[in-house]
């Protein structure tokens, strides 16, 4: 992280993650950890969920942006678990590369549906197979360019996850 903030930045599909390993590093590290959804909360007084349902994917987009730039405008050592989408936005992709160590916890579509399990509290294609390879690869190549650090998380507990992270930045791992 030499020269860039002291922070940990999670990227990835739904289902890859985020939440638990942010968790997890917050707690090994005892730097605070903001997660998109609840930043989400926080700034709407909705459900992530509820606002794409209602008012649309854009209007759901425009409140992970606020999410995200209020995530990386805090000043000192964070966790950030990012949305899956600002590695779609060209803006909001160079502002994530320069916030500090980028790591893109990847899974394959298989894992990541059996992790979405019934979905609830996610969007309604969030369950088909089909739409998370699709989107999955899409996005690869936006994942790759932007990580600093990519995890194949699917075969790996959080805490070896959490701990290759830290191993990578030079932090102590221990749990």
């Amino acid at each position: 992280m030499k020269g860039r903030s002291p922070r940990i930045l999670l990227i990835g599909m739904m289902g890859s993650g985020k939440t638990t390993i942010g968790r997890e590093l917050g707690r090994r590290t005892g730097w605070p950890f903001l997660d998109n959804d609840a930043l989400v909360r926080e700034l709407t007084g909705r459900e992530p969920a509820a606002i794409d349902a209602d008012d649309g994917e854009d209007a759901l987009h425009a409140a992970e942006a606020r999410a995200f730039q209020m995530a990386t405008d805090r000043s000192g050592p964070a966790i950030v678990a990012v949305a899956g989408w600002i590695v779609d936005d060209d803006a909001a992709r160079a502002r994530l590369a320069a916030a500090g160590h980028v790591v893109w916890l990847r899974a394959r579509p298989d894992s990541l549906r059996t992790r979405i399990g019934s979905g609830a509290g996610r969007r309604a294609d969030a369950q088909d197979v089909g739409w998370i390879e699709a989107r999955a690869t899409e996005r690869e190549p936006r994942y790759r360019e932007t990580a600093d650090q990519v995890v194949d998380v699917d075969d790996l507990d959080p805490a070896a996850i959490a701990a290759a992270i830290l191993d990578a930045i030079g932090l102590p791992s221990a749990g």
